[in-house]
């Protein structure tokens, strides 16, 4: 097959479960959608022509809630991989930021302090590295879909866009949003930035 002249990544993050309603961080544990989080994953349903995705290949994060997303957004995931799981809380998964600042660290982000216990900051960028390396080797032949999780994402778009994976804070991707990538030459660009059901999301976050 010959190479393509415009590379596509579609990150989709998984739709709303009872953890991310509450703010509660959710890395290893495995966590159903909840209503709402099915319906806006059916409504990503088309999301790929909707963007000009060609016959993409499909990589999940094995997560129940990702690979649920990818079902009901009419997605035939191709690869399951633990690459594009979710960064490991460690002792803080469950908890809210708002306990973490109240109860163990009151100057503590995820992006600059990583998880006792869990990934550092080094270990996430080491990790997310290797799924762009996969992502890449799937490029030059098809464009690429990644169903996975909210700091995995944003993690991956700076590291794909060779930013420091810091940068993530000043992302927002809502659940069942999802982040358009393209590279054309030796060009990349985040593209397009969506929220559930098609509504634009603002590009930063606190």
């Amino acid at each position: 097959m010959a190479a393509r002249e415009h590379h596509r990544v579609l990150l989709i993050r998984h739709g709303q479960t009872e953890w991310s309603l509450t703010d509660r961080h959710t890395g290893r544990t495995d966590i159903a959608l909840t209503p709402k989080g099915e319906q806006d994953a059916t409504e990503l349903q088309g999301v790929t022509e909707r963007l000009g995705l060609r016959d993409p290949f499909v990589l999940a994060s094995p997560r129940t809630r990702a690979l649920r997303t990818a079902e009901l957004a009419g997605l035939h995931v191709d690869a399951v991989d633990e690459l594009f799981a979710e960064w490991d809380y460690g002792d803080y998964e469950g908890l809210t930021r708002a306990q973490i600042h109240a109860d163990h660290d009151p100057g503590w982000a995820i992006w600059t302090s990583g998880a006792p216990h869990g990934e550092s900051v080094q270990d996430m960028t080491e990790r997310v590295d290797k799924a762009v390396d996969r992502v890449e080797e799937r490029c030059p032949t098809s464009d690429v879909v990644i169903v996975s999780h909210g700091h995995f994402s944003r993690s991956f778009i700076c590291r794909y866009l060779g930013w420091p994976i810091a940068n993530g804070a000043d992302i927002d991707l809502r659940p069942a949003g999802a982040a358009l990538l393209i590279e054309v030459g030796d060009d990349r660009r985040l593209a397009s930035l969506l929220g559930p059901e098609g509504a634009a999301a603002s590009r930063f976050a606190v």
